[in-house]
């Protein structure tokens, strides 16, 4: 688990405050029955010590001092049961004084006398005795005589120990059960309470431009979710009418370019034909032309964007092999390669038919193999792979030229974005060729991924789902290459 998750913080702390307030009623129960213990013990041997004078005591004048050993020791026992008994008179002569307990717990000998000002107004005692402490109480006797007595009973701190150390014990074994129970159920709180906030992410991560028109789940609980999913798709909602006013804006300027770049374009033509001028007219006039074509290359490549974003652009689905597709385009880039002696080798596997248009899936081999031409160096290779992979068509484009820079890479499907800004129109293209495959791959509900080393080389793959109407024919593959022509050298593909 994510400790910096907010799930982890919130079961921490839901255990955790659980903890401390089970600490807390731990420490108040073990205090308070601390006090209870000590108070109930003073009583009863403030009690016991009342009941030797009504009952020994009473007849001391008549009995003597012996009679009240023989009794208390008859009736207490304070050998066996580990008390102490001790009875003096007001001068502090010693009437009698109870034997060591049998199990050695304290020595009544080590325990002193009270002194004569501390007779009245007994105050409790725990004292040390030998090998424990003994809980100490006194009760002042005035016999019928007019005698006075001073009686102290006590018994073993230890016996209260005892019933403490059972108490640290329950709670020393209990804390930790139930904070790990408290994790656990904290752990189930926690997931269902945020079970909405989960649903709502994962709606959100599957929403883009291409769905935009979607929202997010609300769960009407009149909550903080229920307000956050209401903001979030209020949001979206704004999102998708900016993006579509951006797609319309660039659809209906790239509409209207199309018309004045087409007069403009005829009315050079017809100047060259009818009216030949001078050498320098002639080449500003074909200057003018190829800029004309250009823009209205870009122009046309913004109007395919747009009407692929905004789901217009005319898609005939049908099975398209695109194994077959994409050796077939290659061919088509020989004299580009031959340029730059390129070679073109392949990996194909038979039988790779997808669902799709066949002339954007070649639009998007064309976009891919004219990037791999054009930014590898003279004698370099381009590899054309065509496989399957779960329930996918896959085509990737591989080249040994220069690479993108890594902090370039987020950006190369951005429209107009060239990684080498130093490029020159004539290698750096106009920037929407890898924007085009993009929406081409959305519109097929596929994706595109692209991969690069600088000064090693770029990959960029292409997964569009395959046409599952047909059964899948067994997978062979066929590797083959396209040489740069030599001189005098006839066309054709030579299978490796």
């Amino acid at each position: 688990m994510n400790t910096k998750s907010l799930r982890f913080r919130m079961i921490s702390l839901y255990a955790g405050l659980l903890s401390i307030a089970l600490l807390l009623f731990g420490a108040t129960v073990y205090f308070g029955f601390s006090r209870h213990l000590n108070e109930q013990m003073h009583e009863t041997l403030a009690g016991q010590a009342r009941l030797i004078g009504n009952e020994v005591l009473v007849h001391f004048a008549a009995r003597g001092p012996g009679y009240v050993a023989r009794e208390t020791e008859e009736s207490y026992e304070p050998e066996a049961n580990a008390h102490y008994i001790r009875v003096t008179r007001t001068d502090g002569s010693l009437i009698y004084l109870s034997p060591g307990p049998k199990d050695g717990s304290f020595d009544p000998a080590q325990i002193p006398p009270v002194p004569a000002a501390d007779r009245h107004g007994y105050k409790p005692r725990i004292i040390n005795a030998g090998a424990g402490r003994v809980v100490v109480e006194g009760s002042e006797y005035i016999s019928p005589e007019g005698e006075h007595f001073l009686i102290e009973t006590g018994e073993p701190y230890q016996i209260i120990q005892t019933d403490l150390r059972s108490i640290q014990i329950a709670f020393a074994l209990g804390i930790p059960v139930f904070a790990l129970v408290a994790f656990i159920g904290g752990s189930i709180l926690v997931r269902k309470s945020l079970e909405p906030i989960r649903a709502i992410t994962l709606q959100a991560e599957r929403i883009s431009s291409a769905n935009i028109s979607e929202r997010l789940p609300v769960v009407h609980t009149g909550d903080e979710i229920e307000r956050l999913s209401l903001s979030l798709n209020r949001m979206i909602e704004r999102l998708e009418e900016s993006i579509n006013h951006i797609s319309r804006f660039s659809a209906d300027v790239s509409h209207e370019l199309r018309t004045p770049l087409t007069i403009l374009r005829g009315e050079l033509e017809s100047m060259v034909r009818v009216s030949p001028g001078e050498p320098e007219s002639i080449e500003s006039i074909g200057s003018s032309l190829e800029e004309i074509d250009r823009l209205a290359r870009i122009v046309e490549q913004l109007l395919v964007i747009s009407r692929l974003d905004a789901g217009q652009a005319s898609m005939e689905q049908g099975r398209v092999n695109l194994g077959v597709l994409a050796t077939e385009t290659a061919e088509q880039f020989r004299l580009l390669a031959d340029e730059k002696a390129i070679s073109i080798t392949f990996a194909v596997q038979s039988g790779v038919n997808v669902t799709g248009d066949a002339l954007r899936l070649r639009q998007v081999v064309v976009n891919l193999l004219d990037n791999a031409i054009k930014y590898t160096r003279e004698g370099g290779e381009v590899h054309v792979h065509v496989a399957t992979k779960s329930g996918m068509g896959i085509l990737a484009v591989k080249d040994n030229g220069i690479g993108i820079p890594t902090d370039e890479l987020p950006h190369v499907f951005e429209r107009f974005y060239r990684a080498d800004k130093a490029r020159n129109r004539a290698t750096g293209g106009t920037g929407l060729g890898l924007s085009i495959v993009k929406a081409i791959a959305s519109a097929h509900k596929g994706r595109v991924s692209l991969i690069s080393t600088e000064g090693q080389g770029t990959t960029v793959s292409l997964e569009v789902p395959l046409d599952t109407t047909i059964a899948a024919e067994p997978p062979e593959i066929s590797e083959s290459v396209i040489h740069p022509r030599p001189q005098g050298f006839s066309p054709g593909i030579e299978i490796a």
